[in-house]
């Protein structure tokens, strides 16, 4: 993306973000979801960091969130009178991300950060501040907009995981603590139990509650919500506090203090040496997440040594020296960069957003379907609109929602094709759906796609007819070209597939992407061109290397003329014809097209001195060989000079007979032609 490009992207984004945010923070009526939030957040984070000249004081990056509802007093995060910001964390969501994040911060201090880092739970509750004087509660406070925050003491007070006089000895005369109220899982269904039952509006999340139970001017509502509290730390006024350092030198050193003084903090905390331990912490707590009483979306990852992340200082709205880890959003935005027509088995359309690249779930996805016309109609949604897309378990990707706010007037709307886009018949409306009026479209479709993939042509593996159907029904492919550019997570989501299925498919589909010329040719599923006319188109119209692209096999084919083709070795007037059309149709020319920026690569064949041993000599296999395919058997001839036929003729010089041969043993006998096993024919190999 370039800067200006860059630029006007930054500033739809600003805008959305800070609607959503007033929504949430001071209407306390959200449209969007927090991972839905965070996702946009994340890419106007990622764009000011390419751009950091973009950057400005009012960028939602650079500022927390919200301001405080006018119902509260409000009041300064004051730390012995000196304003301490109650700053908020910047997000990850990938390895990459987190090691990003930590060269930033060497970057910024100029040395590499050889301390230890803190894990704790990413909790999603609500932030507080709570004050302590002489180990008396005397104030709590939300975040607010991270200076001015709302006081909401009385309702804190109820809450009976937090202290009212600190246990212990030894606390400062005055102890500020930041932490984080929550309502566990168990209490949120029984609130909601309690909602259905007087026949009220259940509760969307617990997140939800915890802050509006801290919010509620009736104390009295607030004990009835029995909310839970967890402290992450201990608020010092600067850098220059030798008292503070002294006393607690690390993190761990702070919760432990904590924990003497009666504040609790999560057991769950962990001190690790490296990033790696990081990561591990991740995935250990990702695992057991459904197991943890309250809510968490991630882990928060700090440098434990508090010296250092003072130095590190803050940047916008968040301290350089931490970061949250979260884990991969259920819900996530991106851009529909096209909107492309799939034609299923019966011959029914369904139109498929085709997307930029996103996580959702912990898997990349790049398309979701769009079921029928009437869905982009109810959805309003436009080529090249920014939407949110949800996927969750093993459902299958799904546009939720569109975010028109971030419309660049450059949008295009779509409309369902007239004709087929496999065979150009004209397409008829069917209720909500719309089909190919021609009866044999979608079988003669698919046969297409089992063919490409078949041992003779790309010989993808695990690729097979149930597979490609189960593709074609849910949209993921529309022809050919599709295949190479499947994702690990457009395939997971599907029903019955898991993440390593996917992800030996994915692999077999990139290790195919480079294919010998023949094999390509034959693939094309021209009429008429079996292996045999493949090869000898491959040997007689493309010699050497002049082809390596799907689009230079299009130049060259465009070139030759009806004459020239019925030259090659058994290619007669009929044959020729049909090879001669098939590169001259605008949709074939399409997918070649689509198949070369799939990254698909062609390898000509070997042409050495010692390839030509078997030059002039063809071959028949029958039967099954044990220490070679069949397949493998056809490219070695091939390699050598010789041609590998598929039927027995005067002119057949071997017919390689293996176990269990078929009518071509017999009639080679008839023919006199001579007969040899396996054995003899490796020995010809050699």
């Amino acid at each position: 993306m370039d800067k200006k490009a860059a630029r006007e992207r930054i500033e739809h984004l600003r805008r959305a973000i800070n609607r959503d945010r007033y929504l949430y923070h001071v209407l306390n009526a959200p449209e969007l979801s927090e991972e839905a939030g965070d996702s946009l957040k994340k890419e106007l984070f990622d764009l000011e960091q390419q751009f950091p000249d973009l950057v400005t004081p009012d960028s939602p990056t650079q500022r927390v969130a919200g301001k405080p509802l006018k119902e509260f007093k409000k009041i300064r995060h004051l730390v012995h009178g000196h304003q301490i910001k109650m700053n908020s964390l910047n997000d990850a969501f990938s390895e990459e991300d987190v090691r990003a994040w930590l060269e930033r911060l060497e970057n910024y201090l100029g040395k590499k950060v050889n301390s230890h880092f803190y894990c704790d739970l990413k909790m999603d509750g609500l932030a507080i501040e709570l004050v302590y004087k002489n180990g008396v509660l005397h104030q709590g406070s939300t975040r607010g907009d991270g200076n001015v925050g709302e006081d909401v003491t009385q309702n804190i007070r109820t809450i009976e995981a937090i202290p009212l006089k600190l246990a212990g000895k030894d606390w400062p005369s005055e102890l500020v603590v930041r932490g984080e109220t929550v309502l566990t899982k168990k209490e949120f269904e029984r609130i909601n139990k309690e909602q259905r039952k007087k026949g009220e509006k259940e509760y969307a999340n617990p997140r939800n509650v915890a802050a509006g139970s801290i919010r509620q001017l009736d104390p009295k509502i607030t004990v009835g919500r029995r909310l839970d509290f967890y402290a992450y730390g201990i608020v010092d006024f600067g850098s220059e506090d030798k008292e503070y350092f002294k006393r607690f030198p690390t993190h761990g050193a702070e919760y432990k203090a904590l924990n003497d003084w009666g504040i609790k903090t999560n057991k769950e905390g962990r001190v690790v040496k490296d990033l790696s331990g990081v990561f591990s912490f991740h995935e250990e707590v990702k695992k057991k997440r459904e197991k943890v009483p309250f809510e968490i979306d991630g882990v928060v990852v700090s440098v434990n040594d508090n010296h250092l992340y003072n130095v590190a200082g803050v940047i916008g709205k968040a301290p350089r020296a931490a970061v949250a880890y979260k884990f991969s959003p259920r819900e996530a935005t991106t851009v529909v960069e096209g909107i492309v027509v799939q034609v299923g088995r019966t011959g029914a359309l369904t139109p498929v957003a085709a997307m930029r690249p996103v996580n959702v779930g912990g898997v990349t996805i790049t398309h979701a379907t769009l079921h029928n016309a009437d869905e982009i109609e109810r959805l309003g949604l436009k080529i090249g609109d920014t939407v949110i897309v949800s996927r969750a378990g093993d459902v299958i990707p799904q546009v939720m929602k569109v975010l028109k706010d971030l419309r660049t007037g450059k949008e295009k709307v779509f409309k369902m094709p007239m004709h087929c886009p496999v065979d150009g018949s004209r397409v008829v409306r069917d209720g909500v759906a719309y089909r190919c009026s021609s009866p044999t479209c979608g079988a003669r479709h698919r046969e297409n796609l089992y063919h490409f993939v078949s041992r003779g042509a790309f010989d993808i593996e695990g690729l097979g007819p149930k597979i490609i159907d189960h593709f074609l029904d849910e949209g993921l492919i529309v022809n050919a070209a599709d295949i190479f550019i499947l994702q690990k997570g457009d395939i997971a989501a599907l029903e019955r597939f898991g993440e390593k299925s996917a992800e030996n498919i994915v692999g077999e589909i990139e290790s195919k992407k480079t294919v010998l010329l023949h094999r390509f040719l034959f693939a094309l599923g021209i009429l008429h061109v079996g292996e045999e006319t493949a090869s000898l188109l491959a040997r007689e119209v493309f010699p050497g290397h002049r082809a390596s692209k799907p689009t230079d096999i299009l130049k060259v084919m465009r070139e030759i003329s009806l004459d020239k083709l019925q030259e090659v070795p058994d290619v007669g007037p009929k044959v020729a014809e049909s090879i001669y059309r098939w590169f001259r149709e605008p949709r074939n020319t399409h997918l070649l097209e689509r198949l070369e920026k799939a990254g698909v690569r062609i390898e000509a064949q070997k042409s050495s001195a010692k390839s030509r041993k078997l030059a002039g000599k063809t071959f028949v296999l029958t039967g099954s060989m044990e220490s070679i395919s069949r397949e493998q058997a056809k490219e070695k001839i091939r390699e050598l000079g010789g041609e590998a036929s598929e039927s027995v003729s005067k002119k057949t010089d071997y017919v390689v007979v293996g176990s269990e041969p078929g009518s071509k043993f017999e009639k080679a006998k008839r023919l006199g032609v001579k007969i040899i096993d396996e054995m003899e024919f490796l020995k010809i190999l050699k």
